[in-house]
C-alpha cells in the first residue's frame, strides 16, 4: 500500500517524519537520486540518520557509480533501476522490508568491474591516513548536515555567517577525507561522531 508521494528530497523526510509520528510510518521508502531541493542521497542520509530503522531502496535511472556508493554510504538498502520489471522490484522490497540488502545484478556487476578497477589503482598507497580531530563547532554542524541543513539554514540556527559555514563545512571535509557532505555524514555516523 502506497502511503505518501513527495516531490521532492525534503518532501519525502518531512512526509517521513509525519507518517512515522502518527504511527504510519512507511516500512519502505523508494527514492530517486536527482530531485529538487534535496537530493535523494541527501534525503536519505537524513532518513537513516534519525531513524535506524528507515528502509530505502533507490530507484532511478542513474547507474554511475558514484551515485551507487553514495546512496549505499547514505544507508540505502537497495539500488534499482526504474527499467526493473515488476516482479524483481517486489522482489527487492519484500527483500529489503527483511533487512536484507539488494542491489540490481547488473548494477552490482558495474560496481564490481569499478572497484576492482579503483582497486587495482590505489594497491600499494597506504590506507592509514590519519584524520585531523574536529572542533566542536565542525560537529555542531556536522549535525546539522546529517539532518539536511543547508549552509544558509545553518548560518541562520548558528547566527554564522554564510560565508563562514561554507569554510567550516569546507574544513570537515577535509579532516574527514571526504569529497561531499553525504560522505562526510556517513563517515560521521561510521565513526559515531554523531
Amino acid at each position: 500500500q502506497v502511503v505518501g508521494e513527495a516531490a521532492d528530497g525534503e518532501e519525502a523526510v518531512s512526509q517521513y517524519n509525519t507518517l512515522r509520528n502518527l504511527g504510519n510510518g512507511p516500512d519502505i521508502v523508494l527514492m530517486d537520486i536527482q530531485m529538487p531541493r534535496m537530493s535523494g542521497v541527501q534525503a536519505t542520509a537524513v532518513l537513516t540518520t534519525s531513524d535506524s530503522a528507515a528502509r530505502v531502496i533507490i530507484l532511478t535511472t542513474f547507474d554511475y557509480e558514484d551515485y551507487v556508493f553514495d546512496a549505499i554510504k547514505a544507508g540505502a538498502m537497495g539500488y534499482l533501476l526504474k527499467d526493473v520489471p515488476a516482479d524483481e522490484l517486489m522482489a527487492t522490497i519484500r527483500q529489503v522490508y527483511a533487512g536484507e540488502p539488494s542491489i540490481q545484478p547488473k548494477i552490482a556487476n558495474k560496481l564490481l568491474m569499478e572497484f576492482g578497477r579503483k582497486g587495482r589503482s590505489t594497491a600499494g598507497t597506504s590506507s592509514s591516513s590519519q584524520q585531523e580531530e574536529l572542533s566542536p563547532r565542525e560537529i555542531e554542524i556536522l549535525k546539522l548536515l546529517a539532518e539536511g541543513a543547508s549552509n544558509r539554514k545553518i548560518a541562520e540556527k548558528l547566527v554564522l555567517a554564510e560565508g563562514t559555514v561554507k569554510n567550516h563545512v569546507s574544513n570537515i571535509l577535509s579532516k574527514l577525507h571526504t569529497e561531499n557532505r553525504t560522505q562526510a555524514v556517513y563517515l560521521a555516523r561510521e565513526r559515531k561522531l554523531l
